[in-house]
């Protein structure tokens, strides 16, 4: 059963130029996951939270473009909180992960890539009932 201990920053490559940083994500190498789907959160006001909810299958690497935001990760049992706001730093969260994003400051942008398209069935937006799929 997945824990927030599988949840892992990745340390994504960073090409400094003068004229600006570039982080490349290539498939195979940079996620663990072939990705199948990209989204991003923006205009999204200060302070605000995202998410509470969990995937039964789903994968995902979250990365703070711009700004910042905590991801606050729960497994049933654990709870572990990261921030996130550099470009070139991942966070993986595999299946079966609670998973909440608070905290923005103004002018974030958080983009997220996915191991599946989007499938309303694949969430568990009841925490009760995750808890239940956890024991």
């Amino acid at each position: 059963m997945t824990s927030v201990d599988d949840c892992r920053l990745l340390d994504l490559r960073r090409i400094p130029r003068p004229e600006g940083a570039i982080t490349p994500l290539e498939v195979g190498v940079d996620v663990p996951f072939d990705i199948e789907r990209v989204y991003y959160l923006y205009d999204i006001p200060a302070g605000a939270a995202r998410a509470g909810h969990a995937h039964h299958e789903l994968e995902q690497v979250f990365v703070c473009i711009m700004g910042s935001f905590t991801m606050t990760l729960k497994d049933g049992a654990r709870v572990r909180r990261l921030d996130l706001n550099r470009g070139h730093v991942g966070l993986y969260v595999p299946r079966l992960i609670w998973r909440e994003l608070d905290n923005f400051s103004g002018g974030s942008i958080c983009i997220v890539f996915a191991s599946a398209h989007y499938d309303e069935a694949d969430y568990i937006r009841d925490y009760r009932e995750f808890e239940a799929l956890k024991t």
